[in-house]
Protein backbone atom coordinates (compact mmCIF):
# COMPACT_ATOMS: atom_id res chain seq x y z
CA UNK A 1 0.00 0.00 0.00
CA UNK A 2 2.78 2.40 0.85
CA UNK A 3 4.48 1.59 -2.41
CA UNK A 4 1.34 2.30 -4.38
CA UNK A 5 0.94 5.67 -2.65
CA UNK A 6 4.52 6.61 -3.56
CA UNK A 7 3.92 5.64 -7.19
CA UNK A 8 0.71 7.75 -7.33
CA UNK A 9 2.50 10.76 -5.81
CA UNK A 10 5.33 10.48 -8.32
CA UNK A 11 2.98 10.18 -11.27
CA UNK A 12 0.90 13.15 -10.12
CA UNK A 13 4.06 15.21 -9.65
CA UNK A 14 5.23 14.27 -13.11
CA UNK A 15 1.92 15.21 -14.68
CA UNK A 16 1.83 18.59 -12.91
CA UNK A 17 5.36 19.34 -14.05
CA UNK A 18 4.53 18.50 -17.63
CA UNK A 19 1.42 20.68 -17.66
CA UNK A 20 3.29 23.59 -16.11
CA UNK A 21 6.04 23.22 -18.66
CA UNK A 22 3.55 23.21 -21.51
CA UNK A 23 1.81 26.26 -20.07
CA UNK A 24 5.08 28.12 -19.80
CA UNK A 25 6.00 27.25 -23.36
CA UNK A 26 2.66 28.49 -24.60
CA UNK A 27 3.06 31.73 -22.67
CA UNK A 28 6.56 32.34 -24.06
CA UNK A 29 5.53 31.61 -27.63
CA UNK A 30 2.57 33.94 -27.37
CA UNK A 31 4.77 36.71 -25.95
CA UNK A 32 7.31 36.14 -28.71
CA UNK A 33 4.67 36.25 -31.42
CA UNK A 34 3.24 39.42 -29.88
CA UNK A 35 6.75 40.99 -29.89
CA UNK A 36 7.31 40.03 -33.49
CA UNK A 37 3.97 41.47 -34.48
CA UNK A 38 4.72 44.71 -32.63
CA UNK A 39 8.16 45.10 -34.28
CA UNK A 40 6.68 44.29 -37.68
CA UNK A 41 3.95 46.86 -37.09
CA UNK A 42 6.58 49.45 -36.19
CA UNK A 43 8.57 48.72 -39.35
CA UNK A 44 5.41 48.95 -41.43
CA UNK A 45 4.54 52.27 -39.79
CA UNK A 46 8.05 53.59 -40.45
CA UNK A 47 7.96 52.45 -44.05
CA UNK A 48 4.50 53.98 -44.49
CA UNK A 49 5.63 57.32 -43.05
CA UNK A 50 8.79 57.25 -45.23
CA UNK A 51 6.71 56.56 -48.31
CA UNK A 52 4.23 59.26 -47.33
CA UNK A 53 7.06 61.75 -46.98
CA UNK A 54 8.44 60.71 -50.34
CA UNK A 55 5.02 61.01 -51.91
CA UNK A 56 4.69 64.54 -50.63
CA UNK A 57 8.12 65.49 -51.96
CA UNK A 58 7.44 63.81 -55.29
CA UNK A 59 4.16 65.67 -55.64
CA UNK A 60 5.95 68.99 -55.00
CA UNK A 61 8.65 68.07 -57.53
CA UNK A 62 5.99 67.07 -60.05
CA UNK A 63 4.22 70.41 -59.66
CA UNK A 64 7.48 72.34 -60.04
CA UNK A 65 7.95 70.76 -63.47
CA UNK A 66 5.41 73.28 -64.72
CA UNK A 67 7.38 76.17 -66.23
CA UNK A 68 5.97 79.69 -66.16
CA UNK A 69 7.19 82.31 -68.61
CA UNK A 70 5.88 85.31 -66.60
CA UNK A 71 4.83 86.90 -69.91
CA UNK A 72 1.93 84.64 -70.85
CA UNK A 73 -1.39 86.35 -70.08
CA UNK A 74 -3.00 83.04 -69.15
CA UNK A 75 -0.65 82.74 -66.15
CA UNK A 76 -1.82 84.25 -62.88
CA UNK A 77 0.34 85.81 -60.16
CA UNK A 78 -1.08 83.32 -57.66
CA UNK A 79 0.32 80.44 -59.71
CA UNK A 80 3.73 82.13 -59.76
CA UNK A 81 3.67 82.62 -55.98
CA UNK A 82 2.50 79.06 -55.34
CA UNK A 83 5.36 77.57 -57.36
CA UNK A 84 7.86 79.89 -55.67
CA UNK A 85 6.61 78.62 -52.28
CA UNK A 86 6.94 75.01 -53.38
CA UNK A 87 10.46 75.61 -54.69
CA UNK A 88 11.36 77.20 -51.36
CA UNK A 89 10.04 74.10 -49.57
CA UNK A 90 12.22 71.89 -51.75
CA UNK A 91 15.22 74.07 -50.99
CA UNK A 92 14.61 73.80 -47.25
CA UNK A 93 14.32 70.00 -47.53
CA UNK A 94 17.61 69.75 -49.43
CA UNK A 95 19.33 72.07 -46.95
CA UNK A 96 18.01 70.22 -43.89
CA UNK A 97 18.90 66.75 -45.17
CA UNK A 98 21.48 65.25 -42.80
CA UNK A 99 22.09 62.27 -45.06
CA UNK A 100 22.05 61.87 -48.85
CA UNK A 101 18.63 61.92 -50.44
CA UNK A 102 17.08 58.70 -51.69
CA UNK A 103 17.61 57.91 -55.38
CA UNK A 104 13.83 57.87 -55.84
CA UNK A 105 13.92 61.57 -54.97
CA UNK A 106 17.19 62.59 -56.62
CA UNK A 107 16.22 61.34 -60.08
CA UNK A 108 12.97 63.34 -60.45
CA UNK A 109 14.57 66.29 -58.65
CA UNK A 110 17.41 66.53 -61.21
CA UNK A 111 14.87 66.15 -64.03
CA UNK A 112 12.82 69.01 -62.57
CA UNK A 113 15.92 71.22 -62.33
CA UNK A 114 16.80 70.45 -65.95
CA UNK A 115 13.27 71.29 -67.13
CA UNK A 116 13.40 74.69 -65.42
CA UNK A 117 16.99 75.62 -66.31
CA UNK A 118 17.60 74.30 -69.81
CA UNK A 119 15.59 76.49 -72.14
CA UNK A 120 16.19 78.32 -75.42
CA UNK A 121 17.71 81.74 -74.83
CA UNK A 122 16.51 84.82 -76.71
CA UNK A 123 18.79 86.18 -79.44
CA UNK A 124 21.43 88.62 -78.19
CA UNK A 125 20.30 92.21 -78.03
CA UNK A 126 22.06 95.13 -79.69
CA UNK A 127 22.99 96.54 -76.30
CA UNK A 128 24.95 93.41 -75.50
CA UNK A 129 27.18 93.96 -78.47
CA UNK A 130 28.31 97.30 -77.06
CA UNK A 131 29.08 96.16 -73.51
CA UNK A 132 32.55 97.55 -73.94
CA UNK A 133 31.15 101.08 -74.04
CA UNK A 134 30.17 100.88 -70.38
CA UNK A 135 32.65 101.98 -67.71
CA UNK A 136 34.25 99.32 -65.55
CA UNK A 137 32.22 100.27 -62.47
CA UNK A 138 28.88 99.75 -64.23
CA UNK A 139 27.27 96.36 -64.74
CA UNK A 140 24.55 96.83 -67.36
CA UNK A 141 21.56 94.52 -67.00
CA UNK A 142 20.76 94.20 -70.66
CA UNK A 143 18.00 91.57 -70.56
CA UNK A 144 16.69 90.67 -67.09
CA UNK A 145 14.89 87.31 -67.04
CA UNK A 146 11.20 87.62 -66.09
CA UNK A 147 11.21 84.18 -64.44
CA UNK A 148 14.20 84.97 -62.22
CA UNK A 149 12.17 84.59 -58.94
CA UNK A 150 11.85 80.90 -59.83
CA UNK A 151 15.25 80.37 -61.44
CA UNK A 152 17.04 81.86 -58.46
CA UNK A 153 15.67 79.16 -56.15
CA UNK A 154 16.27 76.45 -58.75
CA UNK A 155 19.96 77.40 -58.90
CA UNK A 156 20.13 77.37 -55.09
CA UNK A 157 18.65 73.86 -55.01
CA UNK A 158 21.17 72.62 -57.57
CA UNK A 159 24.08 74.21 -55.70
CA UNK A 160 22.97 72.74 -52.37
CA UNK A 161 22.46 69.33 -53.96
CA UNK A 162 25.99 69.40 -55.39
CA UNK A 163 27.47 70.43 -52.04
CA UNK A 164 25.59 67.90 -49.88
CA UNK A 165 25.62 64.82 -52.15
CA UNK A 166 28.35 62.39 -53.04
CA UNK A 167 29.82 63.01 -56.48
CA UNK A 168 29.72 59.32 -57.38
CA UNK A 169 26.02 59.20 -56.55
CA UNK A 170 25.24 62.22 -58.74
CA UNK A 171 27.45 61.04 -61.59
CA UNK A 172 24.62 59.17 -63.28
CA UNK A 173 22.41 62.28 -63.17
CA UNK A 174 24.90 65.13 -63.77
CA UNK A 175 26.54 63.81 -66.91
CA UNK A 176 28.41 65.36 -69.86
CA UNK A 177 25.16 66.40 -71.56
CA UNK A 178 24.00 68.13 -68.37
CA UNK A 179 27.29 70.04 -68.13
CA UNK A 180 27.11 71.16 -71.77
CA UNK A 181 23.62 72.52 -71.17
CA UNK A 182 24.90 74.44 -68.14
CA UNK A 183 27.73 75.85 -70.22
CA UNK A 184 25.26 77.01 -72.87
CA UNK A 185 23.40 79.07 -70.26
CA UNK A 186 26.46 81.30 -69.79
CA UNK A 187 25.21 83.14 -72.88
CA UNK A 188 22.36 84.54 -70.79
CA UNK A 189 22.37 88.34 -70.76
CA UNK A 190 21.17 88.51 -67.15
CA UNK A 191 24.27 88.92 -64.96
CA UNK A 192 22.41 87.45 -61.96
CA UNK A 193 22.00 84.13 -63.75
CA UNK A 194 25.60 84.12 -64.96
CA UNK A 195 26.81 84.71 -61.40
CA UNK A 196 24.78 81.75 -60.06
CA UNK A 197 25.97 79.63 -62.96
CA UNK A 198 29.57 80.51 -62.18
CA UNK A 199 29.20 79.29 -58.60
CA UNK A 200 27.45 76.05 -59.58
CA UNK A 201 29.83 75.24 -62.43
CA UNK A 202 32.88 75.93 -60.28
CA UNK A 203 31.55 73.73 -57.46
CA UNK A 204 30.95 70.91 -59.90
CA UNK A 205 34.50 71.30 -61.24
CA UNK A 206 35.92 71.22 -57.71
CA UNK A 207 33.92 68.18 -56.54
CA UNK A 208 33.54 66.09 -59.70
CA UNK A 209 37.24 65.50 -60.30
CA UNK A 210 36.53 62.90 -62.99
CA UNK A 211 34.89 65.63 -65.15
CA UNK A 212 37.67 68.23 -64.93
CA UNK A 213 39.40 67.54 -68.24
CA UNK A 214 36.06 67.46 -70.07
CA UNK A 215 34.95 70.72 -68.47
CA UNK A 216 38.22 72.46 -69.34
CA UNK A 217 37.98 71.34 -72.94
CA UNK A 218 34.35 72.48 -73.18
CA UNK A 219 35.24 75.94 -71.85
CA UNK A 220 38.16 76.16 -74.29
CA UNK A 221 35.79 75.40 -77.16
CA UNK A 222 33.57 78.28 -76.06
CA UNK A 223 36.56 80.66 -75.97
CA UNK A 224 37.83 79.62 -79.41
CA UNK A 225 34.37 79.90 -80.97
CA UNK A 226 34.06 83.37 -79.48
CA UNK A 227 37.49 84.50 -80.72
CA UNK A 228 37.40 83.19 -84.27
CA UNK A 229 33.68 82.90 -85.10
CA UNK A 230 31.01 84.93 -83.31
CA UNK A 231 32.82 87.68 -81.35
CA UNK A 232 29.69 87.72 -79.15
CA UNK A 233 29.25 85.97 -75.80
CA UNK A 234 27.94 87.42 -72.55
CA UNK A 235 29.63 84.98 -70.17
CA UNK A 236 33.32 85.17 -71.11
CA UNK A 237 34.13 87.11 -67.94
CA UNK A 238 32.46 84.53 -65.68
CA UNK A 239 34.20 81.63 -67.43
CA UNK A 240 37.54 83.42 -67.03
CA UNK A 241 36.85 83.84 -63.31
CA UNK A 242 36.46 80.06 -63.05
CA UNK A 243 39.69 79.64 -64.99
CA UNK A 244 41.46 82.07 -62.66
CA UNK A 245 40.72 79.76 -59.74
CA UNK A 246 41.77 76.72 -61.78
CA UNK A 247 45.09 78.30 -62.82
CA UNK A 248 45.78 79.28 -59.23
CA UNK A 249 45.80 75.56 -58.37
CA UNK A 250 48.26 74.54 -61.09
CA UNK A 251 51.51 73.05 -59.87
CA UNK A 252 54.96 74.13 -61.04
CA UNK A 253 56.42 73.26 -63.49
CA UNK A 254 53.37 73.83 -65.65
CA UNK A 255 52.15 71.07 -67.93
CA UNK A 256 52.43 71.51 -71.67
CA UNK A 257 48.64 71.39 -71.93
CA UNK A 258 48.34 74.44 -69.69
CA UNK A 259 51.01 76.39 -71.61
CA UNK A 260 49.14 75.68 -74.84
CA UNK A 261 45.99 77.09 -73.22
CA UNK A 262 47.91 80.30 -72.48
CA UNK A 263 49.26 80.61 -76.04
CA UNK A 264 46.21 79.49 -78.01
CA UNK A 265 43.35 80.82 -75.89
CA UNK A 266 44.27 83.48 -73.33
CA UNK A 267 46.59 85.57 -75.51
CA UNK A 268 44.21 85.56 -78.54
CA UNK A 269 41.43 86.69 -76.17
CA UNK A 270 43.12 90.13 -76.34
CA UNK A 271 42.02 90.38 -79.96
CA UNK A 272 38.18 90.83 -79.87
CA UNK A 273 36.92 94.39 -79.92
CA UNK A 274 34.75 93.80 -76.83
CA UNK A 275 37.72 92.82 -74.66
CA UNK A 276 36.96 95.62 -72.20
CA UNK A 277 34.02 93.60 -70.85
CA UNK A 278 36.25 90.81 -69.49
CA UNK A 279 39.75 92.33 -69.43
CA UNK A 280 40.03 92.32 -65.62
CA UNK A 281 39.49 88.56 -65.44
CA UNK A 282 41.71 87.94 -68.48
CA UNK A 283 44.61 89.96 -67.04
CA UNK A 284 44.35 88.02 -63.77
CA UNK A 285 44.55 84.66 -65.57
CA UNK A 286 47.58 85.74 -67.62
CA UNK A 287 49.37 87.18 -64.59
CA UNK A 288 48.87 83.89 -62.74
CA UNK A 289 50.76 82.07 -65.48
CA UNK A 290 53.63 84.59 -65.47
CA UNK A 291 53.91 84.53 -61.67
CA UNK A 292 54.18 80.73 -61.69
CA UNK A 293 56.72 80.70 -64.54
CA UNK A 294 58.32 84.14 -65.14
CA UNK A 295 59.98 82.79 -68.30
CA UNK A 296 56.55 82.92 -69.97
CA UNK A 297 56.52 86.73 -69.63
CA UNK A 298 58.30 87.30 -72.93
CA UNK A 299 55.79 85.12 -74.76
CA UNK A 300 52.89 87.02 -73.20
CA UNK A 301 54.31 90.49 -73.94
CA UNK A 302 55.01 89.71 -77.61
CA UNK A 303 51.57 88.13 -77.93
CA UNK A 304 49.82 91.22 -76.56
CA UNK A 305 51.85 93.48 -78.85
CA UNK A 306 50.78 91.33 -81.79
CA UNK A 307 47.10 92.04 -81.06
CA UNK A 308 47.55 95.75 -80.30
CA UNK A 309 44.52 97.82 -81.43
CA UNK A 310 44.81 100.65 -83.92
CA UNK A 311 41.70 102.76 -83.32
CA UNK A 312 40.29 101.47 -79.99
CA UNK A 313 41.61 103.95 -77.41
CA UNK A 314 39.90 102.37 -74.36
CA UNK A 315 41.46 99.05 -75.22
CA UNK A 316 44.89 100.68 -75.57
CA UNK A 317 44.65 102.16 -72.06
CA UNK A 318 43.81 98.72 -70.61
CA UNK A 319 46.64 96.99 -72.45
CA UNK A 320 49.19 99.59 -71.33
CA UNK A 321 48.22 98.90 -67.72
CA UNK A 322 48.43 95.14 -68.26
CA UNK A 323 51.90 95.41 -69.79
CA UNK A 324 53.09 97.60 -66.94
CA UNK A 325 52.00 94.97 -64.40
CA UNK A 326 53.46 92.22 -66.56
CA UNK A 327 56.94 93.81 -66.49
CA UNK A 328 56.97 93.42 -62.71
CA UNK A 329 56.62 89.61 -63.04
CA UNK A 330 58.79 89.01 -66.10
CA UNK A 331 62.10 87.22 -65.68
CA UNK A 332 64.81 89.97 -65.56
CA UNK A 333 66.90 87.95 -67.97
CA UNK A 334 64.33 88.80 -70.66
CA UNK A 335 64.51 92.56 -70.08
CA UNK A 336 67.05 93.20 -72.82
CA UNK A 337 65.07 91.16 -75.34
CA UNK A 338 61.78 92.90 -74.57
CA UNK A 339 63.05 96.46 -74.03
CA UNK A 340 63.00 97.72 -77.61
CA UNK A 341 59.64 96.30 -78.85
CA UNK A 342 57.88 97.25 -75.62
CA UNK A 343 59.35 100.76 -75.41
CA UNK A 344 58.62 101.35 -79.09
CA UNK A 345 54.95 100.57 -78.49
CA UNK A 346 54.85 102.81 -75.43
CA UNK A 347 56.38 105.64 -77.49
CA UNK A 348 53.71 105.21 -80.18
CA UNK A 349 51.11 105.40 -77.44
CA UNK A 350 52.37 108.59 -75.82
CA UNK A 351 52.51 110.16 -79.30
CA UNK A 352 48.81 109.35 -79.68
CA UNK A 353 46.46 112.27 -80.27
CA UNK A 354 44.11 110.78 -77.67
CA UNK A 355 45.12 112.42 -74.40
CA UNK A 356 44.06 109.46 -72.22
CA UNK A 357 46.26 107.04 -74.13
CA UNK A 358 49.15 109.48 -74.19
CA UNK A 359 48.99 110.27 -70.48
CA UNK A 360 48.66 106.59 -69.51
CA UNK A 361 51.74 105.72 -71.59
CA UNK A 362 53.76 108.54 -70.04
CA UNK A 363 52.85 107.41 -66.50
CA UNK A 364 54.52 104.07 -67.26
CA UNK A 365 57.90 105.80 -66.82
CA UNK A 366 57.12 106.16 -63.11
CA UNK A 367 57.37 102.37 -62.77
CA UNK A 368 60.78 101.31 -61.44
CA UNK A 369 60.65 97.90 -63.14
CA UNK A 370 59.88 99.45 -66.51
CA UNK A 371 62.72 101.95 -66.18
CA UNK A 372 65.05 99.14 -65.12
CA UNK A 373 64.05 97.16 -68.21
CA UNK A 374 64.65 100.16 -70.48
CA UNK A 375 68.08 100.70 -68.89
CA UNK A 376 69.10 97.19 -69.97
CA UNK A 377 69.10 98.32 -73.63
CA UNK A 378 69.63 102.07 -73.55
CA UNK A 379 71.55 102.15 -76.86
CA UNK A 380 68.52 100.70 -78.66
CA UNK A 381 65.75 102.31 -76.64
CA UNK A 382 66.91 105.93 -76.21
CA UNK A 383 66.87 106.95 -79.90
CA UNK A 384 63.22 105.87 -80.19
CA UNK A 385 62.19 107.45 -76.88
CA UNK A 386 64.00 110.76 -77.47
CA UNK A 387 62.36 111.12 -80.88
CA UNK A 388 58.92 110.55 -79.36
CA UNK A 389 59.56 113.01 -76.53
CA UNK A 390 60.69 115.78 -78.86
CA UNK A 391 57.74 115.17 -81.14
CA UNK A 392 55.34 115.52 -78.20
CA UNK A 393 56.95 118.71 -76.96
CA UNK A 394 56.75 120.25 -80.41
CA UNK A 395 53.43 119.06 -81.80
CA UNK A 396 51.05 117.64 -79.19
CA UNK A 397 47.87 119.64 -78.61
CA UNK A 398 47.35 118.74 -74.91
CA UNK A 399 49.04 120.91 -72.31
CA UNK A 400 48.97 118.09 -69.72
CA UNK A 401 50.66 115.72 -72.14
CA UNK A 402 53.39 118.26 -72.84
CA UNK A 403 53.99 118.76 -69.11
CA UNK A 404 54.22 115.01 -68.47
CA UNK A 405 56.55 114.69 -71.44
CA UNK A 406 58.83 117.35 -69.99
CA UNK A 407 58.98 115.42 -66.69
CA UNK A 408 59.96 112.23 -68.52
CA UNK A 409 62.59 114.15 -70.47
CA UNK A 410 64.17 115.48 -67.26
CA UNK A 411 64.23 111.98 -65.76
CA UNK A 412 65.91 110.46 -68.83
CA UNK A 413 68.45 113.28 -69.04
CA UNK A 414 69.42 112.66 -65.42
CA UNK A 415 69.66 108.92 -66.02
CA UNK A 416 71.85 109.06 -69.16
CA UNK A 417 72.87 112.69 -69.89
CA UNK A 418 75.57 111.86 -72.44
CA UNK A 419 73.46 109.37 -74.36
CA UNK A 420 70.44 111.67 -74.33
CA UNK A 421 72.51 114.56 -75.73
CA UNK A 422 73.94 112.33 -78.42
CA UNK A 423 70.49 111.08 -79.40
CA UNK A 424 69.27 114.67 -79.49
CA UNK A 425 72.12 115.71 -81.82
CA UNK A 426 71.43 112.71 -84.06
CA UNK A 427 67.78 113.66 -84.12
CA UNK A 428 68.64 117.27 -85.05
CA UNK A 429 70.96 116.00 -87.76
CA UNK A 430 68.24 113.69 -89.00
CA UNK A 431 65.80 116.59 -89.09
CA UNK A 432 68.37 118.65 -91.00
CA UNK A 433 68.76 115.93 -93.63
CA UNK A 434 64.99 115.60 -93.87
CA UNK A 435 64.69 119.37 -94.44
CA UNK A 436 67.40 119.22 -97.08
CA UNK A 437 65.61 116.32 -98.76
CA UNK A 438 62.35 118.22 -98.74
CA UNK A 439 64.05 121.31 -100.22
CA UNK A 440 65.70 119.18 -102.88
CA UNK A 441 62.40 117.53 -103.69
CA UNK A 442 60.74 120.93 -103.91
CA UNK A 443 63.45 122.24 -106.26
CA UNK A 444 63.06 119.16 -108.46
CA UNK A 445 59.34 119.73 -108.72
CA UNK A 446 59.90 123.39 -109.54
CA UNK A 447 62.29 122.43 -112.36
CA UNK A 448 59.79 119.89 -113.66
CA UNK A 449 56.99 122.45 -113.59
CA UNK A 450 59.22 125.03 -115.34
CA UNK A 451 60.22 122.52 -118.00
CA UNK A 452 56.59 121.54 -118.49
CA UNK A 453 55.49 125.17 -118.85
CA UNK A 454 58.31 125.90 -121.33
CA UNK A 455 57.40 122.84 -123.36
CA UNK A 456 53.79 123.92 -123.41
CA UNK A 457 54.82 127.44 -124.54
CA UNK A 458 56.98 126.00 -127.38
CA UNK A 459 54.12 123.78 -128.54
CA UNK A 460 51.74 126.74 -128.59
CA UNK A 461 54.28 128.80 -130.56
CA UNK A 462 54.74 126.02 -133.11
CA UNK A 463 50.99 125.74 -133.60
CA UNK A 464 50.80 129.50 -134.13
CA UNK A 465 53.55 129.37 -136.80
CA UNK A 466 51.88 126.46 -138.60
CA UNK A 467 48.54 128.26 -138.65
CA UNK A 468 50.13 131.31 -140.28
Amino acid sequence: MGAQKNIQRASSKKNSTTLQYLFDLDTKSSNKSNGNSISSCKSIIKQTSFEAENEELLSIISYCNVVFTFVDLSESPSQHDYKRIKLAELLSVVKAAKKPLDDRIVSPLISMLAVNLFRPLPPPSNVASSLADFPDDEDPMTSPIPSWPHLQIVYDILLRLVLNSDSKTLRSYIDHHFLLNLLYLFQSEDPRERDRLKNVYHRIYSKFTFYRSIMRKSMNDVFLYFIFETDRHAGIGELLEIWGSIINGFTVPLKEEHKLFLMRVLIPLHKPKGMQAYHRQLAYCVSQFVQKEPALGGLVVTGILRYWPITNCQKEVLLIGELEEMVESVDPEQYKQLAKPLCSQIVRCFNSWNSQVSERALYVWNNEHFVKMASQATEEVFPVVVEGIEKNLKWHWSKNVRQLTSSVKVMLEEMEPTLYSRCLRELELQDFFIDQEQKKRKQNWERIELAASQSQFIQQSNRACVSH
